[in-house]
């Protein structure tokens, strides 16, 4: 397997939560806590010998990376989320 594939497979993995966190801003906290704890959950699965191949390894982190980013952004951003109908009820004299 190219290193360039590998690379551009953990930017993808990087890149598409933070385009999702970004555009869709994050869900209710205990999702991102989810995906925190199945990251870690699948990095800590024993794997079958059989299925240690370079593909499956660049797949593995992927999920990994993808699920951990997702999740840790989302958290992240969970306290800056404003109820925006609590400004408008204010008025300024």
């Amino acid at each position: 397997m190219s290193s360039a594939l590998v690379v551009l497979a953990y930017l993808v993995a990087l890149g598409l939560p933070i385009l999702v966190l970004y555009r869709y801003h994050a869900f209710a906290w205990y999702w991102h806590l989810l995906a925190v704890a199945a990251a870690l959950a699948l990095g800590f699965v024993p794997t079958p010998a059989e299925w240690k191949t370079p593909v499956f390894d660049v797949a593995f982190g992927f999920c990994f990376i993808l699920l951990m980013v997702w999740g840790v952004g989302g958290l992240v951003m969970f306290p800056h989320h404003h109820d925006h109908g609590h400004h408008e009820s204010h008025h300024h004299a």
